[in-house]
């Protein structure tokens, strides 16, 4: 049985890797909630086995399923697919499973932040979240780590590190008090610097348009190397995106990485602008406690929700426009990995994408 630990995982030497480091393997959670999902959630899920399917190929891939859908999750899921069962509210892995971290011991332990659905009472999506804030402790106790309980409300999503200290988040949603009211920015920093052993923090301002997340950085821009960074792109000055995009350029170019570094920027052109269908919409059901999706709604598209496999990229094909193009810059910024790109519009219509519906294991023997 794993420990709980209350010390912040920094103070005894843990640290979390770049997600471009060596992986054991990525965890996943099914999706079936029908007023979040269209259609029961068959679409979305025949998208989720195929991300599975797609990671599976170079890392083991784990998925947390309810005892309702694990016959069928078994049945869809390639065999090389670990298929556990596990209780969840909605199926958002980045956000509710744990953060990994290592030691130059070799040894990993798994960070369980606090969860409130992106805003608790006041601005979350769905209620209760109880089982989701429950994934984080039972993924640990499956991967044998000590688990470390953090005092205060994160989602894996809302930041984003290179493993040599730097960390990329934004200020909508690390400031927004629906999180954690009565923390300033230098107070958050800290928390960290004490959780995550980084000692560098790169602000940006707002996430994507329409971001249900509260403006995550996993949707905006992400390190594809030390020094290196993707950011969603527009040249449309019509566009919401065009005047939020410029100003993360601005100051991703102002910046200086951990080590002293100016930051290379890769513009990865966003898809779209993609809007929910008449017909999308009529197939998800309304209740109560939860945010309803309506038609017409635009939808938070981004190229940089793509989750880095050992030997591929894995991301989301999105508007057959602009695909190629989106696959061309990854190459270019993983020129040793495949880029692989998976039908993703069903992920996006739930709220987000693939790197929202992972986590990865990192290999705590090399942490580089």
């Amino acid at each position: 049985m794993s420990a709980t630990r209350q010390t912040p995982p920094a103070r005894t030497g843990f640290r979390m890797p770049a997600e471009f480091s060596r992986h054991d393997g990525c965890w996943m959670l099914w999706p079936e909630r029908p007023d979040n999902w269209r259609l029961g959630a068959k679409p979305a899920q025949v998208a989720f086995a195929a991300v599975a399917a797609a990671i599976a190929a170079s890392e083991t891939v784990r998925v947390g399923v309810s005892v309702r859908q694990y016959a069928h999750a078994r049945a869809l899921l390639p065999a090389a697919v670990r298929v556990v069962e596990m209780s969840a509210n909605d199926a958002w892995m980045r956000d509710v499973g744990p953060t990994f971290v290592v030691d130059a011991k070799g040894r990993r332990r798994g960070i369980d932040w606090r969860f409130n659905a992106w805003g608790g009472l006041q601005d979350g999506l769905y209620f209760p979240w109880d089982l989701d804030d429950a994934v984080a402790q039972k993924v640990c106790e499956l991967e044998g780590v000590d688990r470390h309980r953090a005092p205060f409300v994160l989602e894996g999503g809302a930041f984003h590190v290179d493993g040599q200290g730097t960390l990329l988040t934004t200020e909508e949603c690390l400031l927004n008090p629906n999180r954690n009211p009565g923390l300033s920015r230098s107070d958050l920093e800290a928390r960290l610097r004490d959780w995550l052993g980084i000692d560098t923090v790169v602000w940006l301002g707002q996430g994507v348009c329409m971001d249900e997340t509260g403006g995550h950085v996993d949707n905006l821009a992400c390190f594809t190397a030390p020094g290196e960074v993707a950011l969603s792109w527009t040249e449309d000055r019509r566009d919401l995106m065009y005047a939020v995009v410029r100003d993360a350029e601005a100051r991703l170019r102002e910046a200086r990485d951990s080590r002293g570094r100016r930051l290379k920027v890769h513009k990865l052109v966003q898809p779209g602008p993609l809007y929910m269908t008449a017909e999308e919409a009529s197939g998800i059901d309304r209740a109560d406690g939860t945010k309803p999706r309506c038609a017409g709604e635009r939808l938070a598209g981004s190229y940089v929700n793509f989750y880095i496999a050992n030997r591929q990229v894995v991301m989301p094909l999105l508007d057959a426009k602009r695909d190629a193009a989106a696959a061309a810059v990854l190459k270019r910024c993983f020129p040793s990995r495949q880029v692989v790109g998976v039908p993703a519009r069903e992920i996006l219509l739930g709220g987000g994408n693939i790197h929202c519906i992972t986590q990865q294991v990192p290999q705590a023997r090399s942490v580089a």
